[in-house]
């Protein structure tokens, strides 16, 4: 099938990189992974706008800029083991997967629906490496613990505790903290069993649902 959103897509790029975005590999996977094949069918012409679009049942894909930050400053490598809470559709599960091959990515979503359309999503671009968890996400997910990466992409009032006790020495666990009416993005590296954190400015994301949220 023909890629009608080439352009769109060339050009979000080149936005990108105007805005700040540095990390060859997080443009070099967004230049990839078709972020039309990861919106409702209404909004596929808005695709490479640089804005959030809605999704169902309240949930939004954020917009590229959010997402391209986010991901710059993971700091990511091939061959690292990621959790992501929130899957949404399966857009930022599809990038992180295509920027740490042959690494796993591991992506916890509590709702069923929105879990089987991001599986669903991410089989139909191939992405092999990438687990899609139906669950309670701020418990992150216990059974493959430690990870190298955790992102959470819905708001917390604080990290909870298990994506924490989750995450690997040295590694860097990053998502919004807040209330209702905006958070911080907060980045925080784990140096020996304690949390070194900065503040990377505001941003208003949808709520995290669940035991810890």
């Amino acid at each position: 099938m023909a890629d009608k959103y080439a352009k769109a897509r060339k050009y979000m790029i080149e936005d990108l990189g105007n805005k700040g975005i540095t990390d060859r590999n997080v443009l070099k996977a967004m230049g990839k992974v078709r972020r039309d094949y990861f919106v409702t069918e209404s909004y596929k012409d808005r695709s490479y706008e640089d804005t959030a679009l809605p999704l169902i049942k309240g949930q939004t894909i954020s917009q590229p800029y959010t997402v391209a930050y986010m991901l710059q400053e993971l700091e990511l490598k091939k061959g690292m083991k990621v959790l992501e809470i929130g899957t949404g559709f399966g857009y930022n599960s599809a990038l992180l997967g295509k920027i740490v091959k042959p690494g796993k990515v591991y992506t916890v979503e509590i709702d069923e629906d929105l879990t089987k359309i991001a599986a669903k999503n991410l089989k139909k671009i191939k992405a092999n490496n990438i687990k899609v968890v139906n669950g309670d996400g701020s418990k992150g997910y216990e059974k493959e613990k430690p990870f190298d990466r955790i992102i959470f992409t819905a708001a917390a009032i604080e990290i909870p505790k298990p994506l924490k006790e989750q995450l690997k020495e040295q590694g860097i666990i990053l998502g919004p903290v807040g209330g209702d009416y905006g958070q911080s993005l907060v980045k925080c590296r784990k140096i020996k069993n304690k949390f070194d954190c900065y503040n990377l400015g505001g941003f208003i994301f949808v709520k995290m649902h669940g035991e810890f949220a």
